[in-house]
């Protein structure tokens, strides 16, 4: 971490803070508008104090490490470069000449890098030991984000399991609720390697062991989430990226091995025969994810350095800190999604689309129905099955990272008969869906040519916002984009009182108008005139099998919050939204310099 605070320092990356500031709201809020500005910066916190329980801390916490994409760079490395060095291990051949005999020896001799070392003695991280009832996870600065979170949670912790026979590795970043001194939430989705191992030892009967670093080489963070194969240990990704190997140590009250640079580490053991209620906390969708039940472990260690640097994030409305580590992922594992895709030519997850609700995808088209194979098998490849909405276009298609351009690109191809909707397996944390982490899939094959013009005829804004009043009064502000493509977009924000299938039908007669008609609340902070933040709203809200309607050439999507006009039967959350007293406070003592039209813009 040190080390780290310096390269940023040095590269004009690191806004130092001494103000004394409170972890509960007061520094993730902080780094939450941070990392929204384009010049964000990580921020050192110096002065950090707990109010509530009238206690000052000696660590510093440190957010925002991965600030903007020369930050990724400096931590991470350079994105495409590492993905072509992975396509070219891909694509071996065996060497028919000296040359390339010697080419494929120093590939193959650099390989013994990944596989992480492991240190007899103690590490850096285990200067400091607590055990027992003097390990106390107050005296971590552990930050409360959002003032409806059921407590403090650890936001960048590197979770270390192993299997039941020991044989498997894995390194997860997972949120992590306190619930008391010696007890911290296990927030492991259905989909994670470490929930698999849980269940081993659960059929076993036995404890499970955990390790959870906190600070060390930011690189951990980044290989932890990193969409590998079940069974690949992540720390192999570190040495492969590092051209190093990760340098271990035994925990001293379990047999788990972590990185020695680590500036903390919690021990403990997980009882397979308890479980929790977790939650809720404002998470990356920029919903709460509401209470469910997980494992929890019971902490037995926690070790630190002499002096360590806590290290955070923050989760919620984009855009944040995992943008710039997601588009890094997109990179870095191209070549091992051309693996099962091997016509993809690139890939783009937007951040507004919160990774998982929305992909584009550039192929090489090679046969009737090819786009309508590629989606089936992007719903069948690893983390990419809990994508929910995937738009597909052709090797002709612009840049996908050129919004105005792709966009463009896709309304001139959108074709009702091109679109398929299905049903799977979404992410755990997706609010829309009738059933839990079960959903609608909508794919869109836009790889052919322009579609021909469908005769609707434009109206201007007022005209036609004036025309669905005549209908109905439910309807508050209307804007239309793309109006030069074949397919433009009309968004309005109704004040919801009924099933919106309903609205659509009022407006039969104005289908001649309308192409594509997306719907949103009134209320909430939504703006027709925002489509960064309205495209987050959408793609988070809706449910493909319940809220696309299509009644001759005109498509309507339903992208208000649902509730029992729709039959939707679950709870809806919240908003992840700051505390205006918070944000007020900060502005006024000159910790935040924004002004209302920032607030406006990101929603906080």
């Amino acid at each position: 971490m040190k080390e780290a605070i310096e390269i940023l320092k040095k590269n004009n990356l690191l806004r130092v803070i001494d103000d004394e500031l409170d972890i509960y709201l007061e520094i993730p809020h902080i780094a939450y508008v941070e990392v929204k500005k384009e010049d964000s910066k990580a921020l050192l916190f110096t002065n950090v104090i707990d109010k509530k329980n009238g206690k000052k801390f000696d660590t510093p916490v440190l957010m925002n490490v991965f600030c903007n994409e020369k930050a990724v760079k400096l931590f991470i490395g350079d994105g495409d470069e590492i993905s072509k060095e992975i396509e070219s291990l891909l694509k071996m051949k065996p060497p028919s000449t000296f040359s390339e005999k010697l080419s494929t020896f120093g590939k193959l001799f650099a390989l013994k890098n990944t596989i992480p070392k492991k240190n007899r003695g103690k590490g850096e991280c285990q200067q400091i030991i607590k055990l027992g009832k003097d390990a106390k996870l107050s005296d971590l600065p552990i930050l409360t984000t959002w003032e409806q979170d059921g407590g403090p949670f650890i936001t960048m912790g590197q979770v270390y399991t192993t299997s039941l026979n020991g044989e498997m590795k894995n390194l997860g970043m997972y949120r992590l609720q306190v619930y008391d001194d010696y007890t911290l939430g296990m927030h492991w989705q259905i989909h994670k390697d470490s929930n698999h191992f849980f269940h081993e030892y659960k059929k076993a009967g036995k404890k499970m062991p955990v390790s959870i670093g906190i600070g060390g080489d930011p690189m951990y963070i980044w290989c932890g989430q990193a969409p590998l194969p079940i069974g690949i240990f992540e720390l192999m990704l570190y040495g492969f990226v590092k051209n190093k190997n990760a340098q271990l140590v035994k925990s001293i009250t379990n047999d788990i091995w972590i990185p020695k640079d680590n500036d903390f580490v919690i021990e403990g053991f997980v009882d397979t025969s308890k479980m929790k209620i977790e939650g809720p906390f404002g998470d990356h969708t920029g919903y709460y994810t509401l209470e469910e039940e997980y494992p929890f472990l019971e902490i037995s260690a926690i070790t630190s350095k002499k002096e360590p640097t806590y290290l955070a994030t923050v989760v919620g409305k984009p855009p944040l800190e995992d943008k710039y580590m997601g588009h890094a992922t997109e990179r870095i594992f191209l070549p091992l999604l051309r693996t099962t895709a091997p016509d993809l030519i690139d890939y783009y997850m937007p951040e507004n689309g919160v990774f998982h609700n929305l992909i584009l995808a550039k192929i090489k088209t090679l046969y009737p129905g090819h786009a309508s194979q590629m989606m089936h098998a992007f719903w069948g490849v690893g983390q990419m099955s809990f994508v929910k909405h995937a738009i597909f276009v052709g090797e002709d298609a612009p840049e996908l990272v050129d919004h105005k351009a792709i966009t463009e690109y896709i309304l001139n191809r959108i074709d009702i008969d091109d679109m398929l909707i299905s049903k799977g397996v979404v992410d755990a944390l997706d609010h829309s869906s009738p059933k839990f982490a079960v959903g609608g899939k909508l794919g869109l094959d836009c790889t052919g040519d322009e579609i021909k013009e469908l005769g609707i005829s434009l109206l201007k804004d007022d005209e036609l916002l004036s025309k669905i009043r005549e209908i109905t009064d439910e309807v508050k502000s209307l804007k239309q984009y793309f109006i030069n493509t074949k397919n433009p977009i009309t968004v309005i924000s109704v004040d919801k009182n009924r099933n919106q299938k309903h609205l659509f039908e009022d407006l039969k007669s104005l289908y001649t108008n309308l192409k594509i008609l997306v719907i949103v609340d009134d209320a909430h902070q939504n703006d027709v005139n925002n489509p960064y933040m309205l495209l987050w709203r959408v793609v988070n809200n809706i449910d493909s099998n319940r809220d696309i309607f299509i009644d001759s050439n005109t498509i309507c999507i339903d992208g208000t919050n649902k509730n029992t006009l729709d039959n939707f039967n679950r709870r809806w959350p919240d908003d992840v939204d700051c505390t205006k007293e918070v944000i007020s406070s900060l502005r006024k003592r000159g910790i935040l310099d924004i002004d209302d039209e920032f607030i406006k813009k990101y929603q906080l």
